[in-house]
């Protein structure tokens, strides 16, 4: 009797733990996608980015935006939400100028900076990039470096990307790729990001920190 509920006290403590890891599904309808959609005039181009700890350099949040058939954020297991910004399970959709400013702007604050890589690729490493993006589904909670890695590493040109579970280590090896170029993106306001979704208005001009 006692072997057998220690085995059900196990299972029951897994499985709170499994459940607390559990992505959490979230599904835009087409037609509020379809108002949004927003493909920027650049070239295609896949963006970093790397959300780094001020005070101890570790990475606490990896995510990027992809420039293909349409601008789209891949943001797994992120905490950024809208009701003005569609969502499809992590990914994000009308990533004009302004949502990926307010984007960049809710992740650097006092105590974290965003490291931003960028690298031109063709429309077809792009299209494939977004698809397997929209593809992937909802993340676990501590996986967005590896989801990110994981995706990268599928795409021609990419290879020598390993799937990693550090965003840092992520980062490093992007930064190896031929062509990336990187900037650091950092603002001092208070560590309560939660302000710049509430002043966020769609189609209110901002100044531009990640075009």
């Amino acid at each position: 009797m006692f072997r057998f509920l220690s085995k059900l006290t196990l299972g029951l403590v897994l499985a709170g733990l499994l459940a607390g890891c559990a992505a959490d599904p979230v599904w835009a309808p087409d037609a509020e996608i379809q108002k949004v959609a927003y493909r920027h005039n650049g070239p295609p181009k896949i963006t970093l980015f790397t959300m780094v700890n001020v005070r101890s350099g570790a990475g606490a949040h990896t995510s990027m935006m992809i420039n293909g058939s349409q601008r789209i954020i891949w943001d797994p297991s992120g905490s950024f939400k809208h009701p003005r910004i569609p969502e499809r399970n992590d990914v994000l959709f009308g990533a004009n100028p302004q949502v990926a400013d307010v984007y960049t702007r809710y992740h650097a604050r006092e105590t974290f900076y965003v490291k931003v890589q960028e690298k031109v690729v063709s429309p077809e490493v792009a299209e494939k990039a977004m698809q397997l993006a929209m593809k992937n589904g909802a993340v676990m909670n501590a996986y967005c470096a590896h989801s990110t890695s994981s995706i990268l590493s599928k795409l021609p040109g990419f290879e020598s990307i390993k799937p990693q579970m550090y965003p840092n280590k992520v980062a490093e090896q992007f930064a190896q790729l031929p062509g990336v170029s990187e900037r650091i993106l950092r603002e001092y306001d208070s560590d309560d990001n939660s302000k710049v979704l509430r002043d966020f208005v769609p189609g209110k001009a901002q100044p531009a920190a990640a075009d």
